[in-house]
């Protein structure tokens, strides 16, 4: 470690000790007596093993009649000689019961009886042929029973309070007697427990006869040098010839294993250095409330309630490896303690100078004491890595040593995150520190994460290998598609999520396919535009003069966009901004760029192309720096494409170079914003509608109509109808507020709820309200209260149920509380033949398609009906020719007049329920006269044949435009001058 970190840390250390928040104590842990050393919980989770240990039943005699006897049990009889009290449940039921066999009285938990008498598990077992029940008891009627201790050995103990009942909620029912057998030193709610009722001090000592190699030794000198395990069988033996026990046998159970020596661990108190936690509990508490967390439940509950419980800290470890505790302290007068809190200061104490904080370099200084009474040495702990966690703040600056004036505009910091795990670890530390040192957090936003486990829900596991290696799910789907499904996911709001590849797959496909498409389809345009000799160059001014209600929309749209995002980071939600991104990347690319085709394309105006690009810029443009933080990799690639079109004096080198763009409020524009939410919702009923009744939109129908009360949405709808009629391939589009004329609707009362309020009055109430008019139901909707038979009901009394009152063979209708869209479905054969017309050029389209065709490509398309048992086909292709060439941009020729050129595709298609039609696609090419050819190559055939192979190989565009030009070709082939009219 630094020494400049570990220099903090004893600075840290020293503050504390000059308030007085430090001193010695013993803390119970997971002890190793092979390693001789204690564990940390975490370790001593990692290996647990089933075992068979000793189980015995142990009684304890009562003082005040010896003929009363406690019962408790265990499966650690090594504890037993350092037994201090029994514990009982304040509130769960013990029994006095007199054994019919044996005469002897015991107290038992009510429901484990069990454990004294086995014959009771058996089915139809009889109570009385085994006890005598003589009276009941709460465990607190027990409390302050003092009772004739087990063994001889720390009888002094009672002086403090010992060998009496105290009560805790942690003793259960489920398992032994119901009453715990407390030893202080080997347990740690034992201690606990110990320390509440005062037997104990916390910087006192313990009964505490075992090593630090696990061996009992005085004042237990009749097991002294055995180990505790080895213990076991001869301390049931005295026992039992003591007559203190009761049963024994042995017990399978799960038990912790030195992951290190594969030995079992005990549970032993260590002496520690304790940072006085509990003088400061309150101002925690304080400290937290300035705080603001992501998600808050775990600062108002988790975290809370583990701060309203705050111990004493126990700061030191046993170990070698780690930040020496800067205390020096008088063997021969442990009283006398110092505390350095700086190389200088130690310098200054000692007289030696070092650079280095390692235990190599410091334990063999030492100290002369201050009073005049010898030598002060180090003591040999080190510091938990938790308390060096928690000095990071302060230590990674060097502070107070160096960078004050860094520390302290930097304090606190503006946020944290960590995984959940950290709730009771560094979160805790962090705040304990900076309260204790400055009576504040040390952070003023913390985003806590959840764990993420493998798809099965279990923690991922290299040795189970039950997760996909990170590496190849980046490799395939990429950095950014990982980072925005785990920002999209529980993780980021504290919860677990089981990790699926395909949530990332999903990712890619929702969000930067779509994404890459809408800027692909840009680039295309452009490319369009810039063919006609133009150059695009981004214009701010052309978005905000254009009058598109589209354009106007999408630029409102992004604006709000950006204030969400600005919103959300700023409360450190992450988690709410790639559904919106999501939303949005739909909004643009299924909708403003659907929608606007024609315009990107030029089909509508110059000017109109020029607004729709310059807005499609502009919308790429911002979104491409609002998400750089989010997406880095592939915001930076969208940003190398289009900073190609930006004035070079605007070039950065990168997206990350840009500063987030700030919301414009010249686009901002709430009411279009609102109708065209409007819009897509009237859209999305019209779409659910056709396809509940199988009505593809591409054959057309004579007319929608979408009713609501509420006149500013049909205001809304009117102004846009245009493209509901398109979008939902209707000619026409009705708008209405008479609900009466479309919607039935119903009122049912909550029989629960009003049947619990209103009793006898309930049935009348709900007859009343089945009886409801639509005009008071109407009226209810609004205001959310109605008055019935002198009773006032509110929403939840009352379930309103809206349904289509039309005839369901003509028409279909979707709806929610705010609209209802009604679907004409009555088809004519004009409606019937322009639908086929739309099925024969999404074919054609499709089959294009597949070929690799590219727009513009010089090819001819024919056409060949082989089947028509209706005729509509044949009436199709000879009425509507010139809706299918404006369609196609190319006409359809019947195959008929097809030359006998090869052709690229030749495919048969299904046109609806109509029949088949052959289709061929055929490059373009030019017919020629043979012999007129032949005699202009001077009745050279072989020649006439190269002229034609040479003509045909030449763009079919550029040749008609010089034949249109000259009506004349000249060339020479073959060595000949030949000449061609057109």
């Amino acid at each position: 470690m630094n020494p400049t970190f570990m220099e903090s840390e004893w600075w840290v250390f020293s503050q504390l000790f000059q308030k007085g928040l430090v001193y010695r104590g013993v803390k119970v842990m997971p002890y190793s007596t092979a390693c001789t050393t204690p564990l940390s919980n975490f370790e001593a989770g990692m290996s647990y093993k089933e075992v068979s240990d000793p189980s015995v039943v142990i009684t304890f005699p009562l003082v005040e009649d010896l003929n009363v006897k406690f019962v408790a049990w265990t499966t650690t009889p090594w504890t037993l000689p350092s037994n201090l009290a029994l514990c009982m449940h304040p509130t769960l039921e013990y029994v006095k019961i007199q054994d019919v066999k044996t005469k002897e009285v015991y107290i038992v938990g009510k429901t484990r009886l069990e454990m004294l008498f086995p014959g009771l598990k058996k089915k139809g077992a009889d109570p009385a042929k085994f006890y005598t029940l003589l009276e009941t008891y709460k465990g607190a009627d027990l409390l302050g029973k003092e009772y004739v201790p087990l063994f001889p050995y720390f009888a002094s103990w009672k002086e403090h309070g010992a060998f009496r009942v105290m009560n805790d909620t942690y003793v259960t029912d489920d398992s032994g007697t119901g009453i715990v057998h407390c030893a202080p030193a080997f347990g740690e709610d034992d201690y606990r427990v110990c320390r509440k009722a005062g037997i104990v001090r916390k910087d006192g000592s313990l009964p505490c006869p075992v090593d630090a190699n696990g061996r009992f030794v005085s004042p237990v000198d009749e097991w002294k040098g055995l180990g505790v395990k080895e213990a076991d069988p001869e301390i049931t033996k005295w026992l039992k010839a003591n007559k203190r026990l009761f049963s024994a046998g042995m017990e399978m159970h799960k038990y912790p294993f030195c992951w290190r020596s594969d030995t079992p661990l005990i549970y032993r108190a260590i002496p520690s250095w304790f940072i006085r936690v509990e003088e400061f509990r309150d101002k925690l508490i304080a400290a937290n409330d300035q705080t603001h967390w992501v998600p808050s439940w775990v600062k108002e509950r988790r975290f809370h309630n583990w701060l309203q419980d705050a111990r004493d800290w126990s700061v030191s470890r046993n170990r070698y490896w780690g930040t020496p505790i800067p205390l020096w302290v008088n063997p021969d007068f442990p009283e006398e303690v110092v505390c350095i809190g700086s190389i200088d200061e130690l310098e200054k104490a000692s007289g030696v100078r070092i650079n280095d904080l390692h235990r190599e370099s410091v334990d063999h200084i030492t100290i002369p004491s201050p009073t005049g009474r010898g030598t002060l040495r180090r003591v040999e702990e080190v510091f938990d890595c938790w308390f060096e966690s928690g000095c990071m703040p302060y230590a990674q600056n060097h502070y107070p040593f160096e960078n004050k004036e860094l520390f302290e505009k930097t304090f606190p910091a503006d946020f944290i995150a960590e995984g959940i795990d950290q709730t009771r670890g560094w979160f805790y530390t962090l705040l304990v520190l900076s309260t204790a040192l400055f009576d504040k957090p040390c952070f003023k936003n913390l985003i806590v994460n959840g764990l993420v486990l493998a798809s099965d829900g279990k923690k991922m596991s290299k040795r189970l290998k039950n997760y996909p290696d990170p590496i190849l799910v980046v490799n395939k789907y990429g950095a950014d598609a990982l980072r925005l499904y785990l920002i999209n996911s529980p993780v980021v709001r504290g919860e677990e999520l089981r990790f699926v590849e395909s949530g990332v797959r999903d990712v890619l496909k929702d969000v930067f396919l779509p994404w890459f498409n809408s800027y692909r389809y840009f680039a295309q345009s452009v490319l369009g535009y810039e063919k006609l000799g133009k150059v695009f160059v981004p214009n701010n001014s052309v978005c905000k003069a254009s009058e598109n209600v589209m354009d106007k929309w999408i630029l409102a749209s992004t604006q709000s966009l950006l204030r969400f995002v600005q919103g959300e980071m700023k409360a450190y939600r992450l988690y709410t901004v790639v559904p919106k991104l999501v939303s949005f990347v739909d909004q643009l690319t299924n909708w403003y760029i659907r929608l606007n085709r024609p315009r990107l394309k030029g089909d509508i105006s110059e000017p109109d192309r020029e607004a729709s690009l310059n807005v499609l810029f502009e919308v790429l443009y911002t979104i491409v720096r609002a998400m750089a933080p989010f997406t880095p990799f592939f915001t930076e690639y969208l940003y190398g494409q289009l900073r190609t079109v930006l004035p070079a004096s605007e070039r950065e080198e990168s997206v990350h170079y840009l500063m987030f763009p700030e919301p414009q409020s010249c686009y901002e524009n709430p009411a279009i914003e609102r109708a065209v939410g409007h819009m897509q919702v009237a859209i999305e009923l019209g779409r659910t509608s056709r396809e509940r009744r199988t009505k593809p939109l591409k054959y057309p129908l004579r007319d929608v109509t979408v009713v609501s009360p509420n006149k500013e949405l049909l205001e809304d709808l009117n102004s846009l109808r245009q493209f509901i009629c398109s979008e939902l391939n209707v000619r026409n589009l009705e708008l209405t507020s008479d609900e009466a004329a479309y919607i039935r609707t119903v009122a049912e009362g909550s029989k629960e709820r009003l049947g619990a309020r209103l009793r006898k009055d309930a049935g009348k109430v709900l007859a009343a309200i089945a009886q409801l008019s639509h005009e008071d139901i109407s009226k209810f909707r609004s205001t959310q209260s109605l008055t019935v038979l002198g009773h006032e009901l509110t929403a939840e009394d009352v379930k309103i149920m809206r349904t289509f009152s039309g005839e369901k063979e003509k028409f279909e209708a979707a709806g929610n509380d705010e609209l209802l869209v009604v679907l004409n479905l009555q088809v004519d054969e004009e409606l019937h033949h322009a639908g086929v017309v739309r099925e024969i050029v999404n074919k054609v389209q499709r089959l294009r398609k597949t070929t690799g065709l590219q727009l513009g490509d010089p090819v001819q398309t024919w056409y060949n009906i082989v089947d028509d048992s209706t005729g509509v086909l044949r009436t199709v292709f000879a009425q509507y020719g010139p809706a299918l060439t404006n369609s196609l941009l190319l006409p359809l020729v019947t195959a008929a007049h097809k030359p006998p050129t090869q052709a690229m595709t030749q495919v048969t298609l299904q046109i609806g329920d109509e029949g088949r039609v052959e289709f061929f696609i055929t490059r373009l090419a030019f017919s020629f006269d043979f012999d007129a050819v032949r005699a202009a190559c001077g009745g050279c055939e072989d020649t006439a044949h190269a002229v034609m192979l040479v003509l045909n190989t030449r763009d079919y565009h550029t040749l008609l435009q010089t034949l249109t030009t000259s009506n004349k070709w000249n060339g020479v082939v073959n060595n000949k001058q030949v000449t061609l009219q057109y």
